[in-house]
């Protein structure tokens, strides 16, 4: 049997993002450096973030990653959807490290193993996948890896069960990561899909409400009735779960755009948001 690579090959450089460094670093600078750095009260806990190609959803994302810009943390959480199927609740990464072309990132086997023996705990496996096409955790990584002071690793989460058991589950199972860790929360998630730029406002504005009502009951239920629309509603809602848990007091939504703002097209668009968690 044929060993498992050390490193996880990147499925999206040169399509999603540039797989020139140069290029791509002065790209995340760019979104990051023009976004108008917001006003944020309090120690931040985490971001809400979209993962669609950069060209598409990176001034978005930039403003969110904006407000960390500088700084420090030894572990970065990477809570996101699975778009791929796999025979399994919640899902990891088999290789030691993902790389981008500004560099790999090593996944932290520590905290992995103990969030492993947390969920053991609850009844659940997380299954650690071999070269996935899941693009959701590695669409941050430029922008962690431009942002941030230091080195840093990652714990990537992606969730195929993303009802209301799962996301409690989950969220109770990562509070004693967090409180060994502290690592910086990153939720991955786009809004709305293949609507009308009208009805995306309208989906989009009912999802951002309930982010920013500190709401995880909140989004699970706009996703479940249709009222609002999140690809990762899921992991949206075990970041704020996990926030409330550790004693974060506030969200803060920071910007709401379309794929119509980049294409022109307003006829069929995808919502991208932004946000940040507080202390």
């Amino acid at each position: 049997m044929a060993s498992i690579s050390e490193v996880r090959p990147s499925p999206i450089a040169g399509t999603w993002y540039s797989s020139d460094p140069d290029k791509l670093a002065h790209q995340i600078d760019g979104f990051i450096q023009q976004a108008t750095a917001p006003s944020i009260k309090g120690k931040i806990f985490g971001l809400v973030v979209p993962h669609a190609g950069h060209r598409y959803s990176g001034a978005t994302a930039g403003i969110a990653y904006r407000t960390i810009l500088g700084n420090s943390y030894p572990l970065v959480m990477i809570l996101s959807p699975s778009h791929h199927y796999y025979p399994a609740q919640l899902l990891s990464s088999a290789h030691h490290f993902y790389t981008t072309p500004l560099g790999n990132l090593p996944v932290h086997q520590e905290a992995l193993k103990l969030l492993q023996k947390e969920m053991r705990h609850a009844g659940v496996e997380i299954k650690l996948v071999e070269e996935d096409e899941e693009h959701s955790v590695e669409i941050q990584l430029p922008f962690l890896q431009q942002a941030l002071e230091g080195e840093f690793s990652i714990l990537p989460l992606m969730m195929l069960d993303q009802g209301q058991e799962a996301v409690l589950l989950l969220s109770k199972a990562l509070l004693n990561v967090y409180d060994r860790y502290h690592p910086l929360v990153i939720a991955s998630s786009d809004l709305s899909h293949f609507h009308s730029l009208r009805t995306a406002n309208e989906l989009d504005g009912n999802m951002l409400k309930m982010i920013a009502d500190f709401s995880p009951d909140g989004v699970l239920q706009a996703e479940k009735d249709g009222s609002g629309s999140a690809c990762g509603a899921g992991p949206i809602a075990v970041a704020l779960g996990l926030a409330k848990l550790a004693g974060a007091s506030g969200v803060k939504v920071l910007q709401h755009s379309t794929s119509a703002d980049v294409t022109g097209d307003s006829s069929s668009v995808v919502g991208y948001g932004s946000a940040v968690i507080t202390f």
